[in-house]
C-alpha cells in the first residue's frame, strides 16, 4: 500500500509571497499621508548626494567625476530649493542652501576652466557664488 504525498510546494511558495507582500505593506506608507516638506526635502537630500558623487566628493573621484553631469544635477537642486523655499519654512530651507553652496564651491575647484561669476551651476537661481 503507497501512501499518497502531497505536493505542498505551492502552498508553501504562496505563504512566503503572502508574508513578503505584508512586509512590503508594512514598510511603504501611502504617499498621501507623506508631508509635502518632507517629499521636498527627500528629494532635495537626493540631487545634493548624487551632485556630491559627481562633483568628486566620495570615495573614487577619480571615477566618479562627472562636471557635466554635476552642472545638471547642481541646476535642478537649485531650482528645487528656490522655488520650495517658501513652502517648507526657514528652518529646512537653510540647510539646504547651505548644502547647495558647499557643492556650487566644490564644483567651481573642480573645474578646470571655471564659470564666470555668476554663470556657475545653479547660480541662475541662487546668483553667484564665490
Amino acid at each position: 500500500m503507497t501512501i499518497p504525498v502531497q505536493d505542498d510546494s505551492n502552498d508553501e511558495r504562496h505563504e512566503r509571497w503572502q508574508q513578503q507582500e505584508a512586509a512590503a505593506s508594512a514598510a511603504t506608507r501611502d504617499i498621501a499621508d507623506v508631508p509635502s516638506v518632507e517629499v521636498i526635502t527627500t528629494a532635495a537630500v537626493h540631487l545634493m548626494s548624487a551632485a556630491a558623487v559627481k562633483v568628486g566628493l566620495a570615495d573614487n573621484p577619480d571615477s566618479e567625476l562627472d562636471l557635466d553631469e554635476a552642472r545638471k544635477l547642481i541646476n535642478a537642486l537649485a531650482g528645487l530649493i528656490t522655488a520650495g523655499a517658501p513652502e517648507i519654512s526657514d528652518m529646512h530651507a537653510r540647510s539646504l542652501r547651505d548644502g547647495l553652496r558647499s557643492l556650487q564651491l566644490a564644483f567651481r575647484e573642480a573645474s578646470v576652466i571655471p564659470d564666470p561669476i555668476g554663470k556657475g551651476p545653479g547660480e541662475k537661481w541662487t546668483g553667484p557664488v564665490n
